[in-house]
């Protein structure tokens, strides 16, 4: 059964390696808004024009308060390259065991031309410093995503700089 996050639910905590060789986890990010995408396969059309616009927002985000966490079920040395040959700031963590995309219900099942198969439906999660899911975006279509997911971190940063 697949699990539906919704809003003012805790993330579910992940350790998982990161691109960098080092090890990335919901814990240790706690204090900080995270923008925590889900997304299919490095190096593919849509999943390259989404961390692109990631990336190029990096900047924005940080003033925003928000890191920017992008998984999928490539290797970390996959993520690696990936990085490397867009030239991507952003970190990118490796779930080759699918642990962390079933424990936020984006390992699902799909189908393309008639054939069914298992596969990342490309999400959005933004986390808040105390680690509660703040807003969800599914089934996300690529073009302006990134700044909505900016605007959201931004309205988020708003609303805990007014309590």
């Amino acid at each position: 059964m697949v699990k539906n996050l919704d809003i003012g639910d805790a993330g579910p905590d992940f350790e998982l390696p990161a691109d960098d060789g080092k090890r990335v986890s919901l814990r240790l990010l706690r204090g900080k808004t995270i923008v925590l995408y889900f997304y299919p396969k490095d190096d593919t059309s849509g999943c390259t024009a989404e961390a692109v616009a990631f990336n190029a927002l990096r900047d924005k985000f940080d003033a925003a308060g928000a890191g920017v966490l992008g998984v999928s079920p490539d290797s970390a040395a996959s993520h690696a390259k990936f990085k490397r040959k867009h030239d991507l700031k952003l970190t990118l963590a490796a779930d080759e065991r699918k642990a962390t995309l079933e424990a936020y219900g984006v390992w699902r099942q799909k189908s393309m031309y008639g054939r069914q198969y298992m596969g990342v439906e490309r999400a959005t999660f933004l986390v808040d410093a105390a680690g509660r899911i703040a807003r969800v975006w599914r089934k996300v279509k690529v073009p302006g995503h990134a700044e909505e997911v900016l605007a959201a971190a931004e309205a988020l940063r708003a609303a805990f700089a007014n309590d």
